[in-house]
């Protein structure tokens, strides 16, 4: 690899750093994080792991698409994203994984003192 190819990966590198703090504060204001787990700069493909809180949160799917799609606008080398939350597969284990919690829904548990039930 060429030291121009490896300047270009660090300048990529950083611009997609730089755009997931100021596009997405909220991941690390909530307690998560976004890092970039790998870039492959010929295809244009990067991927972002997410943790902390973003581990099991209901809504890092939709944190997802949102870096998916507003980052391929502008970012023109970044053709495809795909991110991680470490919950089992990719795309933040959208399909499968942990799912939110309910009261009375825990497995084993009485719902005796859970209160009136939801009328659907």
């Amino acid at each position: 690899m060429s030291t121009e190819s490896a300047g270009g990966d660090d300048d990529l590198r950083e611009r997609i750093s730089n755009f997931l703090r100021r596009n997405f504060p909220q991941i690390q204001m909530h307690g998560g994080s976004a890092a970039i787990q790998d870039l492959d700069r010929e295809t244009g493909e990067v991927t972002i792991m997410l943790g902390g809180a973003c581990s099991g949160c209901g809504i890092s799917p939709m944190t997802i698409q949102a870096i998916k799609s507003r980052m391929t606008k502008e970012i023109p080398e970044i053709t495809a994203v795909h991110a991680n939350t470490g919950m089992g597969g990719d795309d933040g284990g959208m399909g499968g994984g942990m799912s939110p919690s309910f009261p009375g829904e825990g497995e084993g548990e009485e719902n005796e003192d859970e209160g009136p039930q939801a009328p659907f």
